[in-house]
């Protein structure tokens, strides 16, 4: 059994690592709590957007091979640009896919119809912006730049990105999904990009959380009656 002085050192190296953690272990449980309450799907916007949209059918394409592309092809999707066949070839160049015409950007406009064929044709557009750079902790990281956001009159604060240069629906951010986005961040301490799990700090602060639990266990069992009654037993 250990002393009396070995004890208060254990009680006393409990209560700091509890107060130092404490505010970090409320988040992770908050933020579980939140995660294991709230469906995923409605989180990534599926409420918003037209899950039974289908890609418009065209005809009379050009052959691919003859645009003028010297390297050749080695991927190509076919867009739909506000009714216009476009093909995006090796993820950097859009080709008008009637006259073989490159295109570098498109248009406000074609942003617009293409937002509005991704999602519900109930929401109203309130303004429309180009965004050509964003910090880390932009809800629209890791994503295709410049692009468009469109911002819509909604309690969720909605907004829908398209990127610029393939004309690509990109994706929607809205209230809950900020919310998420804020808690995950506490959740891996990832204070940069939200998806690192091997943070100093998250390994910091998982070792600390180990030994805060194994100091209330230890000191619990120097605490307790009934093993001082059995370690006494024991020594006579």
């Amino acid at each position: 059994m250990v002393n009396r002085h070995t004890a208060l050192k254990i009680r006393k190296t409990h209560r700091y690592l509890g107060l130092f953690i404490g505010i970090q272990f409320l988040f992770w449980t908050i933020s579980g709590l939140y995660f294991s309450w709230t469906n995923i799907d409605e989180i990534h916007g599926d409420q918003f957007k037209n899950l039974s949209y289908q890609p418009k059918n065209f005809t009379n394409l050009i052959n691919p091979s003859q645009l003028d592309i010297p390297e050749g092809i080695g991927s190509i999707e076919l867009r739909d640009l506000n009714n216009t066949p476009y093909y995006w070839v090796n993820n950097e160049q859009l080709y008008n896919a009637v006259n073989g015409q490159p295109k570098n950007n498109i248009s406000e406009k074609e942003a617009l119809y293409i937002a509005q064929i991704h999602l519900k044709n109930d929401l109203e557009v309130t303004s429309i912006e180009r965004i050509d750079e964003v910090d880390k902790h932009h809800e629209y990281r890791e994503k295709l730049l410049p692009a468009y956001v469109i911002s819509y009159k909604n309690e969720e604060a909605l907004k829908a990105y398209v990127s610029v240069k393939d004309g690509k629906f990109q994706t929607v951010r809205h209230r809950a999904w900020r919310w998420f986005d804020f808690l995950w961040m506490t959740h891996t301490m990832d204070y940069e990009g939200r998806d690192n799990f091997n943070t100093i700090v998250l390994r910091a602060f998982s070792l600390m959380g180990l030994l805060t639990v194994l100091s209330g266990f230890t000191l619990g069992f120097t605490s307790s009656v009934s093993i001082r009654k059995i370690s006494t037993f024991i020594k006579k």
